[in-house]
């Protein structure tokens, strides 16, 4: 199976994931951070994982390390619960549309982190939440989810739409690359033998 459950403390953050890749789509997270939960809901729904966080951070400062520190922790679990990653389809994309935002993204589960980042959300927050951390959030998950990552905003006028459309885009995008080969489901997707 699977699925995996982490803990990650720290000065700033105390986090609780787990995350099991072939679920249905259940999420329950919390993080006290509205908007962010928001987002975490439709990576789960859409990447068809079962995922519940929990996590109590400094707010008293701003919500930059319990949104950096959930990417870490969840790109944690992605990792260990990719295992070899022997059998996945590794590459995923999606173009997604939502209202005014169209967000391309393409992934590659190669071990190999790398964000290219070119989403510029209109406006600096989100009801109270900072849009730049849209941004720290996927690549603190794509670093510690040994994830290449290609995010690209081709039309958006509004930040929620735009930022949202990011996250179903990635979320859809996952979901293929965790999907099983079933032309290969025994084998390593690499020509060099492991990822």
């Amino acid at each position: 199976m699977r699925k995996v459950h982490i803990s990650r403390d720290t000065a700033e953050t105390k986090i609780s994931v787990e995350l099991n890749l072939d679920g249905s789509g259940r999420y329950d997270n919390q993080t006290g951070v509205g908007f962010f939960d928001h987002m975490l809901d439709q990576l789960a729904r859409h990447a068809l994982m079962d995922m519940t966080v929990r996590c109590t951070g400094d707010l008293h400062i701003d919500d930059h390390h319990t949104v950096e520190d959930v990417g870490i922790a969840l790109g944690q679990a992605l990792t260990q619960a990719l295992g070899d990653k022997r059998g996945i389809r590794r590459y995923g994309d999606c173009l997604l549309a939502m209202d005014d935002a169209l967000v391309r993204c393409a992934l590659d589960l190669s071990g190999r982190p790398y964000l290219v980042w070119n989403l510029d959300l209109p406006t600096q927050k989100i009801g109270n939440f900072d849009t730049e951390l849209v941004r720290e959030f996927f690549q603190a998950f794509s670093t510690h989810g040994g994830m290449t990552l290609h995010v690209d905003k081709l039309h958006g006028i509004n930040s929620h739409h735009i930022a949202e459309a990011a996250f179903k885009s990635v979320a859809r995008a996952l979901r293929d690359a965790l999907e099983t080969d079933p032309r290969k489901s025994d084998a390593i997707p690499s020509t060099k033998g492991s990822l």
